[in-house]
Protein backbone atom coordinates (compact mmCIF):
# COMPACT_ATOMS: atom_id res chain seq x y z
CA UNK A 1 0.00 0.00 0.00
CA UNK A 2 1.42 2.92 -0.80
CA UNK A 3 2.07 6.25 1.08
CA UNK A 4 -0.64 8.39 -0.27
CA UNK A 5 -3.14 5.90 0.22
CA UNK A 6 -1.94 5.09 3.99
CA UNK A 7 -2.51 8.35 4.26
CA UNK A 8 -6.47 8.86 2.78
CA UNK A 9 -6.98 5.72 4.36
CA UNK A 10 -5.98 6.76 7.65
CA UNK A 11 -7.97 10.39 7.01
CA UNK A 12 -11.06 8.35 6.09
CA UNK A 13 -11.56 6.84 9.46
CA UNK A 14 -10.49 9.74 10.97
CA UNK A 15 -13.66 11.76 9.66
CA UNK A 16 -15.86 8.88 10.11
CA UNK A 17 -14.66 8.29 14.22
CA UNK A 18 -15.46 12.18 14.09
CA UNK A 19 -18.91 12.00 12.38
CA UNK A 20 -19.71 9.29 14.63
CA UNK A 21 -18.73 11.34 17.82
CA UNK A 22 -20.61 14.32 16.51
CA UNK A 23 -24.09 12.40 15.66
CA UNK A 24 -23.62 11.27 19.16
CA UNK A 25 -22.49 14.38 20.71
CA UNK A 26 -26.16 15.56 18.10
CA UNK A 27 -28.66 13.46 19.17
CA UNK A 28 -31.74 15.13 19.97
CA UNK A 29 -33.02 15.68 23.24
CA UNK A 30 -36.59 14.39 24.51
CA UNK A 31 -38.54 16.58 26.08
CA UNK A 32 -41.58 16.53 28.49
CA UNK A 33 -42.31 19.89 27.94
CA UNK A 34 -41.35 22.11 25.43
CA UNK A 35 -42.95 24.82 23.39
CA UNK A 36 -45.20 24.10 20.07
CA UNK A 37 -44.28 19.90 21.12
CA UNK A 38 -48.27 18.10 20.91
CA UNK A 39 -48.14 16.57 24.15
CA UNK A 40 -46.24 19.25 26.19
CA UNK A 41 -47.70 18.93 29.73
CA UNK A 42 -46.37 22.32 30.56
CA UNK A 43 -48.80 24.08 28.38
CA UNK A 44 -51.98 23.02 30.60
CA UNK A 45 -54.71 25.61 31.41
CA UNK A 46 -53.67 27.89 34.53
CA UNK A 47 -57.77 28.53 35.68
CA UNK A 48 -57.34 28.05 39.16
CA UNK A 49 -59.64 28.39 42.50
CA UNK A 50 -58.74 30.11 45.10
CA UNK A 51 -58.98 28.74 48.84
CA UNK A 52 -58.77 29.60 52.93
CA UNK A 53 -56.18 27.90 54.79
CA UNK A 54 -58.91 25.60 55.97
CA UNK A 55 -59.81 24.53 52.19
CA UNK A 56 -63.26 26.53 51.53
CA UNK A 57 -63.25 27.85 47.90
CA UNK A 58 -63.32 31.89 48.10
CA UNK A 59 -63.83 32.48 44.33
CA UNK A 60 -61.99 31.29 40.83
CA UNK A 61 -59.77 33.10 38.50
CA UNK A 62 -58.91 32.76 35.06
CA UNK A 63 -54.78 32.65 34.87
CA UNK A 64 -53.64 33.56 31.50
CA UNK A 65 -50.36 33.55 30.17
CA UNK A 66 -48.33 36.66 29.36
CA UNK A 67 -49.29 37.25 25.38
CA UNK A 68 -45.46 37.48 24.75
CA UNK A 69 -43.22 35.79 27.17
CA UNK A 70 -39.75 36.83 27.49
CA UNK A 71 -37.92 34.35 28.86
CA UNK A 72 -37.85 30.55 28.96
CA UNK A 73 -37.62 28.11 32.27
CA UNK A 74 -35.11 25.06 31.81
CA UNK A 75 -36.75 22.58 34.39
CA UNK A 76 -34.84 19.59 35.43
CA UNK A 77 -37.18 16.90 37.90
CA UNK A 78 -36.07 15.34 41.13
CA UNK A 79 -36.37 11.62 41.62
CA UNK A 80 -39.67 10.06 40.49
CA UNK A 81 -39.15 6.98 38.27
CA UNK A 82 -41.38 4.05 39.25
CA UNK A 83 -39.21 1.67 36.74
CA UNK A 84 -37.89 -1.53 38.14
CA UNK A 85 -34.37 -0.50 37.39
CA UNK A 86 -31.51 1.01 39.51
CA UNK A 87 -31.88 3.91 36.54
CA UNK A 88 -34.17 5.03 34.08
CA UNK A 89 -34.34 5.14 30.24
CA UNK A 90 -35.74 8.17 28.17
CA UNK A 91 -39.44 6.54 28.09
CA UNK A 92 -42.19 9.36 28.90
CA UNK A 93 -43.71 7.42 32.17
CA UNK A 94 -46.92 8.95 33.43
CA UNK A 95 -44.90 9.94 36.58
CA UNK A 96 -42.79 12.23 34.36
CA UNK A 97 -45.77 13.80 33.31
CA UNK A 98 -47.18 14.36 36.82
CA UNK A 99 -44.18 15.63 38.45
CA UNK A 100 -43.90 18.43 34.95
CA UNK A 101 -47.28 19.14 36.07
CA UNK A 102 -46.59 19.80 39.86
CA UNK A 103 -43.75 21.73 39.62
CA UNK A 104 -42.81 23.31 36.12
CA UNK A 105 -46.20 23.89 34.14
CA UNK A 106 -47.32 26.91 36.11
CA UNK A 107 -44.40 28.83 35.43
CA UNK A 108 -45.31 28.98 31.95
CA UNK A 109 -47.84 32.16 32.69
CA UNK A 110 -44.37 33.91 32.36
CA UNK A 111 -41.48 31.67 30.48
CA UNK A 112 -41.46 29.15 27.75
CA UNK A 113 -40.82 26.21 29.87
CA UNK A 114 -38.16 23.47 28.54
CA UNK A 115 -37.96 20.26 30.61
CA UNK A 116 -35.68 17.52 29.62
CA UNK A 117 -35.89 13.78 29.93
CA UNK A 118 -33.29 12.32 31.17
CA UNK A 119 -31.86 8.91 32.61
CA UNK A 120 -32.22 9.73 36.20
CA UNK A 121 -31.66 7.02 38.90
CA UNK A 122 -34.41 5.94 39.89
CA UNK A 123 -37.11 5.41 43.72
CA UNK A 124 -35.56 1.80 43.08
CA UNK A 125 -31.63 3.31 43.25
CA UNK A 126 -32.24 5.73 45.72
CA UNK A 127 -33.50 3.38 47.96
CA UNK A 128 -29.75 1.77 47.83
CA UNK A 129 -31.22 -2.08 47.59
CA UNK A 130 -29.56 -2.53 43.95
CA UNK A 131 -26.81 -1.28 42.77
CA UNK A 132 -26.16 2.28 41.61
CA UNK A 133 -22.73 3.25 39.77
CA UNK A 134 -21.10 6.52 39.49
CA UNK A 135 -21.23 5.34 35.44
CA UNK A 136 -25.09 5.39 36.12
CA UNK A 137 -24.75 9.40 37.49
CA UNK A 138 -23.08 10.65 34.87
CA UNK A 139 -25.16 9.16 32.38
CA UNK A 140 -27.78 11.45 34.48
CA UNK A 141 -25.84 14.53 33.94
CA UNK A 142 -24.92 13.84 30.84
CA UNK A 143 -28.26 13.94 29.59
CA UNK A 144 -29.25 16.69 31.13
CA UNK A 145 -26.10 18.74 30.04
CA UNK A 146 -26.59 17.72 26.66
CA UNK A 147 -30.49 18.96 26.86
CA UNK A 148 -28.62 22.42 28.46
CA UNK A 149 -26.68 22.48 25.20
CA UNK A 150 -29.46 21.65 22.82
CA UNK A 151 -31.69 24.24 24.34
CA UNK A 152 -28.81 27.02 23.82
CA UNK A 153 -28.21 26.20 20.32
CA UNK A 154 -31.81 25.90 18.59
CA UNK A 155 -34.06 27.49 21.14
CA UNK A 156 -32.81 29.93 23.24
CA UNK A 157 -31.76 32.73 20.36
CA UNK A 158 -30.32 34.92 23.29
CA UNK A 159 -32.99 34.75 25.92
CA UNK A 160 -32.81 35.01 29.57
CA UNK A 161 -33.48 31.66 31.30
CA UNK A 162 -34.66 30.55 34.17
CA UNK A 163 -33.34 27.44 35.67
CA UNK A 164 -35.69 25.06 37.89
CA UNK A 165 -34.51 22.12 40.02
CA UNK A 166 -35.84 20.13 42.99
CA UNK A 167 -33.97 16.84 44.50
CA UNK A 168 -31.85 15.19 42.15
CA UNK A 169 -32.79 17.71 39.60
CA UNK A 170 -31.17 19.97 41.64
CA UNK A 171 -27.77 17.97 42.43
CA UNK A 172 -27.45 17.93 39.34
CA UNK A 173 -28.19 21.36 38.18
CA UNK A 174 -25.89 22.40 41.10
CA UNK A 175 -22.51 20.76 38.49
CA UNK A 176 -24.08 22.09 35.67
CA UNK A 177 -24.26 25.07 36.54
CA UNK A 178 -20.65 25.02 38.26
CA UNK A 179 -19.13 23.26 35.43
CA UNK A 180 -20.65 24.58 32.52
CA UNK A 181 -22.64 27.77 33.29
CA UNK A 182 -20.25 29.51 35.63
CA UNK A 183 -17.25 28.81 33.46
CA UNK A 184 -19.02 30.71 30.00
CA UNK A 185 -19.45 34.19 30.64
CA UNK A 186 -22.15 34.09 27.83
CA UNK A 187 -24.48 31.26 29.55
CA UNK A 188 -23.97 33.06 32.44
CA UNK A 189 -25.26 36.79 31.67
CA UNK A 190 -28.26 34.57 29.62
CA UNK A 191 -29.02 33.26 33.78
CA UNK A 192 -32.04 35.11 35.34
CA UNK A 193 -32.34 33.34 38.76
CA UNK A 194 -31.97 29.61 39.26
CA UNK A 195 -34.57 27.94 41.88
CA UNK A 196 -32.72 25.13 43.63
CA UNK A 197 -35.32 23.50 45.92
CA UNK A 198 -34.19 20.26 47.98
CA UNK A 199 -30.77 19.70 46.93
CA UNK A 200 -28.29 21.11 49.48
CA UNK A 201 -26.74 23.99 48.07
CA UNK A 202 -23.46 24.78 49.50
CA UNK A 203 -21.98 28.30 49.98
CA UNK A 204 -19.02 29.23 52.22
CA UNK A 205 -19.72 29.54 55.90
CA UNK A 206 -21.24 32.97 56.20
CA UNK A 207 -21.46 33.80 53.16
CA UNK A 208 -24.05 33.94 49.94
CA UNK A 209 -21.84 32.26 47.66
CA UNK A 210 -18.36 30.38 47.78
CA UNK A 211 -19.01 26.40 47.92
CA UNK A 212 -21.12 25.43 44.69
CA UNK A 213 -20.82 28.95 43.14
CA UNK A 214 -18.04 31.60 42.37
CA UNK A 215 -19.80 34.33 40.77
CA UNK A 216 -23.78 33.01 41.47
CA UNK A 217 -24.96 34.36 44.98
CA UNK A 218 -28.00 33.88 47.18
CA UNK A 219 -31.21 36.33 45.58
CA UNK A 220 -31.80 38.59 48.80
CA UNK A 221 -33.68 41.04 47.19
CA UNK A 222 -37.03 40.83 44.75
CA UNK A 223 -35.08 43.04 42.45
CA UNK A 224 -31.75 41.07 42.32
CA UNK A 225 -31.01 38.63 39.28
CA UNK A 226 -28.43 36.55 38.23
CA UNK A 227 -28.86 34.87 41.83
CA UNK A 228 -29.72 31.37 43.65
CA UNK A 229 -32.60 30.67 45.58
CA UNK A 230 -32.43 27.28 47.52
CA UNK A 231 -34.39 25.95 50.63
CA UNK A 232 -35.11 22.90 51.97
CA UNK A 233 -38.79 22.66 53.91
CA UNK A 234 -39.75 21.25 57.58
CA UNK A 235 -42.00 21.85 60.40
CA UNK A 236 -40.60 20.31 63.00
CA UNK A 237 -36.99 20.13 64.34
CA UNK A 238 -34.55 18.70 62.23
CA UNK A 239 -32.99 15.27 62.94
CA UNK A 240 -29.34 14.97 63.61
CA UNK A 241 -29.86 12.41 60.70
CA UNK A 242 -31.05 14.38 58.26
CA UNK A 243 -30.97 14.55 54.41
CA UNK A 244 -31.21 17.62 53.62
CA UNK A 245 -30.08 21.46 55.61
CA UNK A 246 -26.79 19.70 56.55
CA UNK A 247 -23.05 20.21 55.62
CA UNK A 248 -19.49 20.08 57.02
CA UNK A 249 -16.07 21.18 55.70
CA UNK A 250 -15.29 17.94 53.99
CA UNK A 251 -18.85 18.43 51.99
CA UNK A 252 -18.22 18.18 48.39
CA UNK A 253 -20.05 19.21 45.56
CA UNK A 254 -21.91 16.99 42.83
CA UNK A 255 -19.34 15.09 40.84
CA UNK A 256 -17.30 14.69 43.79
CA UNK A 257 -15.51 18.06 43.68
CA UNK A 258 -13.90 19.37 46.83
CA UNK A 259 -15.31 22.68 47.72
CA UNK A 260 -12.02 23.25 49.46
CA UNK A 261 -13.77 25.23 52.33
CA UNK A 262 -15.77 24.89 55.19
CA UNK A 263 -19.22 25.38 53.69
CA UNK A 264 -23.29 25.45 54.87
CA UNK A 265 -26.45 25.00 53.25
CA UNK A 266 -28.18 27.87 52.07
CA UNK A 267 -31.38 28.68 52.41
CA UNK A 268 -33.55 31.82 51.09
CA UNK A 269 -37.05 32.44 52.12
CA UNK A 270 -39.25 33.01 48.79
CA UNK A 271 -41.57 34.77 50.68
CA UNK A 272 -39.07 37.22 52.66
CA UNK A 273 -35.62 36.98 50.44
CA UNK A 274 -34.42 39.68 52.73
CA UNK A 275 -34.55 38.12 55.64
CA UNK A 276 -37.49 37.43 58.54
CA UNK A 277 -40.77 35.77 58.54
CA UNK A 278 -43.27 36.08 55.45
CA UNK A 279 -46.24 34.00 54.71
CA UNK A 280 -46.08 31.57 52.08
CA UNK A 281 -48.77 30.97 48.67
CA UNK A 282 -49.15 27.30 48.08
CA UNK A 283 -50.31 26.21 44.38
CA UNK A 284 -51.33 22.50 43.34
CA UNK A 285 -53.08 21.22 40.35
CA UNK A 286 -55.78 19.08 41.28
CA UNK A 287 -55.05 16.45 38.91
CA UNK A 288 -54.06 13.15 40.92
CA UNK A 289 -50.02 12.66 40.62
CA UNK A 290 -49.63 9.64 38.41
CA UNK A 291 -51.98 6.99 39.98
CA UNK A 292 -50.59 3.76 41.25
CA UNK A 293 -46.48 5.22 41.29
CA UNK A 294 -44.64 5.52 44.82
CA UNK A 295 -44.94 9.35 44.50
CA UNK A 296 -48.54 9.09 43.51
CA UNK A 297 -49.10 7.28 46.76
CA UNK A 298 -47.16 9.54 48.81
CA UNK A 299 -48.45 12.64 47.27
CA UNK A 300 -52.18 11.74 49.25
CA UNK A 301 -50.77 11.61 52.22
CA UNK A 302 -48.74 15.15 52.76
CA UNK A 303 -51.82 17.12 53.72
CA UNK A 304 -52.62 19.66 51.77
CA UNK A 305 -56.05 21.23 51.98
CA UNK A 306 -57.60 20.21 48.10
CA UNK A 307 -61.43 20.80 47.78
CA UNK A 308 -63.32 19.14 44.52
CA UNK A 309 -63.31 22.00 42.16
CA UNK A 310 -63.75 22.00 38.35
CA UNK A 311 -59.90 24.36 37.92
CA UNK A 312 -57.05 22.47 37.34
CA UNK A 313 -55.19 24.37 39.98
CA UNK A 314 -55.94 25.21 43.78
CA UNK A 315 -54.17 28.42 45.52
CA UNK A 316 -54.58 28.83 49.41
CA UNK A 317 -52.32 31.85 49.84
CA UNK A 318 -51.66 32.89 53.21
CA UNK A 319 -51.81 29.40 55.10
CA UNK A 320 -48.05 29.10 55.81
CA UNK A 321 -45.70 31.37 57.49
CA UNK A 322 -41.71 30.55 56.99
CA UNK A 323 -38.60 31.78 58.52
CA UNK A 324 -35.19 30.37 57.28
CA UNK A 325 -33.79 29.21 60.45
CA UNK A 326 -29.85 27.17 61.40
CA UNK A 327 -31.03 25.71 64.74
CA UNK A 328 -29.22 22.74 65.90
CA UNK A 329 -27.33 23.06 63.01
CA UNK A 330 -29.11 23.50 59.86
CA UNK A 331 -30.31 25.61 57.53
CA UNK A 332 -33.69 25.16 56.26
CA UNK A 333 -36.86 26.87 55.43
CA UNK A 334 -38.97 26.23 58.91
CA UNK A 335 -43.50 26.90 57.96
CA UNK A 336 -45.63 26.79 60.49
CA UNK A 337 -49.93 26.97 59.98
CA UNK A 338 -52.00 30.01 59.96
CA UNK A 339 -55.67 30.33 59.71
CA UNK A 340 -56.16 26.43 60.26
CA UNK A 341 -54.01 25.58 57.43
CA UNK A 342 -53.36 21.60 58.05
CA UNK A 343 -50.13 20.79 59.50
CA UNK A 344 -48.28 19.15 56.73
CA UNK A 345 -46.59 15.38 56.94
CA UNK A 346 -43.09 14.34 56.54
CA UNK A 347 -42.50 11.51 54.48
CA UNK A 348 -41.51 9.13 53.96
CA UNK A 349 -40.15 10.14 57.38
CA UNK A 350 -39.05 12.77 60.03
CA UNK A 351 -35.61 12.93 57.86
CA UNK A 352 -36.69 14.13 54.77
CA UNK A 353 -38.88 17.34 56.21
CA UNK A 354 -41.43 18.55 53.50
CA UNK A 355 -39.34 17.16 50.98
CA UNK A 356 -42.47 16.54 48.88
CA UNK A 357 -43.75 19.72 49.60
CA UNK A 358 -41.04 22.21 48.37
CA UNK A 359 -41.83 23.01 45.03
CA UNK A 360 -45.49 23.65 45.78
CA UNK A 361 -45.49 25.11 49.39
CA UNK A 362 -44.42 28.27 47.60
CA UNK A 363 -45.12 27.87 44.26
CA UNK A 364 -47.19 31.41 44.55
CA UNK A 365 -44.36 33.39 45.83
CA UNK A 366 -41.79 31.89 43.10
CA UNK A 367 -44.06 32.20 39.99
CA UNK A 368 -44.27 36.26 41.17
CA UNK A 369 -40.63 36.24 41.93
CA UNK A 370 -40.01 35.01 38.42
CA UNK A 371 -42.29 37.14 36.65
CA UNK A 372 -40.51 40.15 38.56
CA UNK A 373 -37.30 38.72 37.44
CA UNK A 374 -38.01 38.10 33.78
CA UNK A 375 -39.47 41.87 33.59
CA UNK A 376 -36.16 43.59 35.54
CA UNK A 377 -34.08 41.37 33.34
CA UNK A 378 -35.75 42.12 29.97
CA UNK A 379 -35.73 45.61 30.72
CA UNK A 380 -31.73 45.97 32.21
CA UNK A 381 -30.27 42.60 31.40
CA UNK A 382 -27.62 40.67 33.62
CA UNK A 383 -24.57 42.34 33.41
CA UNK A 384 -23.37 39.28 35.44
Amino acid sequence: MSRSVRVALVATISLLSLAGVATSASAKATWVCKPGQADDVCSTSLSTTRISPTGEVLGTKRVRRAPNRKADCFYVYPTVSNQPTPQATLAIDPEIRSIALYQAARYSQYCRVFAPVYRQITILGLGGTSGVTPEMRETAYQDVLSAWREYLQRYNKGRGVVIIGHSQGTFVLRRLLAEEVEKNASQRRRVISALLMGGNVLVKQGSDRGGDFKKLRACRSRNQIGCVIAFSTFNAPVPEASRFGRANPASTRPGGLPTGQATEVLCTNPASLGGGSGNLDPISPTEPFAPGTVIGALTTQIGFALPEVSTPWVDAPNSYRAHCSSEGGANVLQISSLGGAPVLKALPDATWGLHLADANIALGNLVALVHRQIDRFTRHGNDD
